[in-house]
């Protein structure tokens, strides 16, 4: 995590976002394939300035990547779950790098209050989600205990044209 200290290993401080970057970060959130033309045209800004904006926004790390949103299901991953777990007290990064190589892992975020890490997979089917649990997040060394949340439905609440804006 960038702690605001510029360094080798350290991400820089984000310089502030001005009307304009926080329009283009709406439109690529919306469409991650918005042509740098379309972007500068919502905008009002010429096609230099917006690649110059999206440059920008990318090395400062305000955008971390480009990605489509999946139908987990359709893609033959119907299982989905939340895990949460307890770890070791300071073993955090050792347990998410061993999290980030687990196969169906899509989010990972340390927390605070019963529990320590809430893990979001997707897995083809309850099988292979009982197999992901048992044995090889369980056989993690750092992990306490785990409780898994088996996910019946889900909603993408990703943003959309017809919603207000999050970052204006």
């Amino acid at each position: 995590m960038a702690d605001g200290a510029g360094g080798p290993d350290r991400t820089p401080p984000a310089r502030p976002l001005d009307s304009i970057d926080r329009a283009i970060l709406r439109i690529l959130q919306t469409d991650g394939r918005a042509s740098i033309r379309a972007v500068a045209e919502r905008v009002h800004v010429s096609r230099a300035n917006a690649y110059a904006r999206i440059n920008r926004l990318v090395e400062d790390g305000v955008i971390r990547g480009f990605s489509a949103r999946v139908n987990h299901e359709r893609a033959g991953q119907g299982a989905s779950a939340y895990i949460t777990l307890k770890i070791v007290q300071n073993s955090w990064r050792t347990v998410r790098e061993q999290l980030q190589a687990l196969p169906g892992a899509t989010h990972i975020a340390l927390v605070s209050g019963d529990f320590d890490v809430l893990l979001l997979v997707h897995t083809p089917d309850n099988q292979a989600l009982r197999e992901l649990v048992l044995t090889r997040i369980q056989a993690i060394p750092e992990v306490l205990s785990t409780r898994t949340l088996l996910v019946f439905e889900e909603t993408d609440l990703g943003p959309r044209p017809d919603r207000p804006a999050e970052l204006a």
